[in-house]
């Protein structure tokens, strides 16, 4: 690989936002930032030049979560994501039935039910879409809505809502849209598309096993990103009988990694299933689902963290509800484990400063609350102060990384940057805006923690075409990218 000279650019940083910065020549060899220096001054005139004419320089920015296989069919789907009844959802479905040949199923994405006038009904869905198998999952992956030919087609039944959740939707979710019709080009074009957000890196935990798939993608050509592999637990037994630890290089290139051990300990908001302490607004406090539960129980997560830990490989376990996040830091306090907790929705205020002095990462969505700010309120009241409480986290000294969870949101890091600094989306008051951090927080939690250009850093690097700390959480979430580097090669350019 050449070297490469990046003239003229401006490294955006916290301190230098006044918009009287000088440009600097940003020197990279061998995927690695070698030398910075006033314009002009460096000696290497073998370097390929590539004037930058005062753009923003900052490093690339990651996805610490994604489920990559189910983003790139989320793009194939029928758009679910901008309803906000059952009768909006059924219409979409009657018109994709009406033009999609006899035989083959509709798959639709992205409806959120908790807040419906009226909820789901089979008999509804069958009306509006006949013998032809329709299966409508929810935004949040929790669940589907199946008319009566889907449920036959995969050998399951619901109740009269039509509504399957969890784990048995987890058990037939991939019966409609096989990742094994997906194509290399498939993917190339969603890698792309994330490089051209600035995007360097992901961490995927899809289920399935990423550790042998993401080489051999990344080798035919699906190498725009980074890729740290996560390890769900009917891989664990394999992954640790092959040796593999958290951090382990996987191919060639260097672009694949072992991530941590990915479990599902409880549900999520929209289907009423986060494992919380209070019951949920509206239902039975009597009914034992009251306050939700747990997806996978403490006693077999802590076996599997333990496994895992044992084998030198991280865990990162989904927490949404405060009793499960309780839960879970019990267990790593426990097993004095490394690791994260996926989405850490709802927080005990005692738990917040567990996180720091336990030194487990809070890897959080905060587009997520701008999706669930308004269920949050019909069901978490006089709760949602210490929902998403991201300013209290970074106070308390707790590691953020921040994600999209995509599909649930897109995979575009900028959205996740804009939340968490405005907590407001679509002209809307900030929710809880004690709860915005800044955008050099925002952008180092998107970052890996890196918050700004340096020599000796990788060349993972985004250049923007406008300053990121100047900007309105409307301009972060637009954020125009003029190019993307990779250990130094381009994977985005628009210059």
């Amino acid at each position: 690989m050449s070297d490469l000279l990046l003239k003229d650019a401006v490294i955006a940083s916290p301190g230098a936002a006044a918009g009287t910065e000088a440009a600097v020549d940003v020197l990279v060899s061998g995927g690695v930032v070698v030398a910075i220096s006033d314009p002009g001054q460096q000696p290497n005139s073998a370097a390929e030049v590539v004037d930058l004419a005062g753009r923003w320089l900052i490093p690339g920015l990651w996805d610490h979560h994604v489920h990559f296989t189910q983003w790139v069919i989320r793009r194939q789907r029928i758009d679910l994501t901008h309803t906000g009844s059952a009768a909006e959802v059924l219409g979409l479905a009657r018109q994709a039935v009406q033009r999609t040949p006899a035989g083959k199923t509709v798959v639709g994405f992205g409806f959120r039910d908790g807040l419906w006038p009226r909820p789901a009904r089979l008999s509804e869905l069958d009306a509006a879409t006949g013998d032809h198998p329709v299966a409508l999952i929810a935004g949040d992956l929790h669940c589907m809505w199946l008319n009566s030919a889907a449920q036959q087609l995969v050998g399951v039944r619901t109740d009269e809502t039509g509504i399957l959740r969890e784990a048995e939707s987890f058990a037939v979710m991939d019966r409609f849209g096989d990742p094994a019709d997906l194509t290399l080009q498939d993917y190339q074009d969603a890698a792309q598309a994330a490089a051209a957000r600035g995007t360097v890196g992901v961490v995927d935990f899809e289920n399935a096993d990423n550790t042998a798939l993401w080489p051999y993608r990344v080798a035919q050509g699906v190498n725009q990103l980074r890729v740290e592999a996560a390890v769900w637990p009917d891989y664990l037994a394999q992954t640790v009988d092959a040796g593999l630890r958290t951090g382990q290089q996987l191919d060639d290139s260097g672009l694949v990694r072992v991530g941590p051990l990915k479990v599902i300990s409880d549900g999520s908001l929209n289907t009423r299933t986060a494992w919380c302490w209070e019951p949920y607004s509206g239902l039975d406090s009597s009914l034992p689902d009251a306050c939700g539960g747990p997806t996978v129980p403490p006693q077999q997560v802590r076996e599997l963290m333990r496994t895992a830990r044992d084998a030198g490989i991280d865990a990162a376990i989904h927490a949404i509800g405060d009793r499960a996040n309780t839960e879970i830091l019990d267990i790593f306090e426990e097993l004095s484990m490394r690791g994260s907790i996926e989405h850490a929705q709802l927080l005990r205020w005692e738990d917040v400063e567990r996180f720091a002095r336990l030194g487990v990462t809070a890897s959080v969505q905060p587009e997520h609350a701008m999706d669930d700010r308004d269920v949050a309120e019909v069901y978490w009241p006089g709760r949602t102060d210490r929902s998403f409480p991201l300013r209290s986290l970074e106070e308390a000294g707790v590691a953020l990384r921040f994600g999209s969870d995509a599909p649930v949101a897109p995979l575009d890091p900028w959205l996740a940057v804009a939340a968490a600094v405005s907590r407001s989306r679509d002209g809307r008051d900030p929710w809880h805006p004690e709860q915005r951090i800044a955008v050099g927080a925002a952008l180092a939690a998107s970052s890996g923690g890196r918050t700004e250009v340096s020599v000796g850093g990788p060349a993972d690097l985004a250049v923007l075409e406008r300053n990121p700390y100047l900007s309105t959480g409307d301009q972060l979430r637009s954020m125009p990218v003029a190019a993307t580097l990779l250990a130094g090669r381009f994977t985005h350019r628009a210059l």
